[in-house]
């Protein structure tokens, strides 16, 4: 297996995300090979400071840094030697099983949907993550930003990539599956839940329960949530929102800790051609560390070939 990472994506790189593959690796099998793309003078310095042996990673140099600002699509021809545009460049010759950045969010979405290029019959790709829930486990959202319309077809099929995420990287043999709503009744919604709930009602490839509403997100009666990305999104900011104002309040809560970013690492996008995760820009050493972890369990799960042979 061979996961590739972007040294120099995010705001503390390549520091974080050296950081993180050095920590990663002492977690992972030799099988695993971890390619570190960027700079290598900076990746061996770093790695010095780090009393690391070079020798445990594999190296792809690059010259140039795709920055935050940099415009995301026109970022693929003008920058053609920056880590994270080599990265989708190893990943669609085969030359990479996984990559994950922390780098710029839009080209990432860029490189994923013009570059890896959606499964066959999947009409649109979806970001997911995942909420705790109160008793434990977690509830998988999706989608949280990528596509802020969507149609009736568009959401059921985030509800069989979310089942089957669930079902093959968490072990849930059989997820429960809600659409997000403003009530829990058969008919509440507007015209794309209602007719989104009409094609999900007593259908064959997952596990439907019906409607919920947002104050159930964190209740143990779903495993999976799907809505628009523009209402996820909105919930995801809220989220995080809420988790920030509990730690400026010094509460001391191990559920809301796990809310903490670092703890996922990486969200990953659902529906394209090979595993990609996206990190927070702010990502630490423990996050860098936590996105390889996750992109290495996705890989073992078979997760891409699932979907293939379920969209075909």
């Amino acid at each position: 297996m061979r996961i590739g990472l972007d040294i120099m994506g995010g705001d503390y790189a390549p520091g974080a995300t050296v950081a993180g593959a050095v920590m990663a690796r002492q977690d992972l099998p030799q099988s695993v090979e971890l390619i570190l793309i960027g700079n290598k003078d900076l990746i061996i310095t770093e790695l010095e400071s780090h009393q690391t042996d070079p020798d445990l990673f594999s190296y792809v140099h690059t010259t140039e840094v795709l920055d935050m600002g940099d415009h995301p699509v026109k970022s693929f021809s003008k920058k053609k030697d920056s880590s994270l545009v080599m990265g989708f460049s190893l990943l669609t010759r085969g030359q990479l099983d996984a990559f994950c950045s922390a780098g710029n969010t839009g080209a990432m979405m860029a490189g994923a949907m013009f570059s890896v290029k959606s499964i066959p019959g999947i009409i649109r790709p979806a970001i997911a993550v995942a909420f705790p829930k109160a008793s434990g486990g977690v509830n998988l959202l999706l989608d949280v930003g990528l596509n802020p319309d969507a149609r009736p077809d568009v959401l059921y099929q985030y509800a069989m990539m979310g089942s089957m995420y669930v079902e093959h990287v968490y072990g849930n043999s059989n997820p429960r599956v809600g659409l997000l709503n403003i009530g829990s009744e058969d008919d509440k919604g507007n015209l794309l839940t209602k007719s989104t709930f009409q094609a999900m009602k007593d259908n064959p490839d997952f596990n439907f329960v019906g409607n919920i509403e947002g104050n159930e997100l964190f209740a143990d009666r779903t495993d999976v949530v799907v809505c628009d990305g523009f209402t996820g999104n909105v919930v995801l900011k809220q989220a995080e929102s809420f988790y920030y104002l509990v730690r400026k309040a010094k509460i001391d809560s191990p559920y809301f800790e796990q809310f903490n970013y670092e703890k996922f690492g990486g969200t990953p996008i659902l529906g394209i051609g090979s595993p990609v995760l996206i990190g927070h820009g702010i990502s630490s050493g423990l996050a860098i560390k936590n996105m390889i972890l996750q992109n290495r369990v996705i890989v073992e799960s078979g997760l891409i070939e699932k979907f293939k042979k379920a969209f075909k």
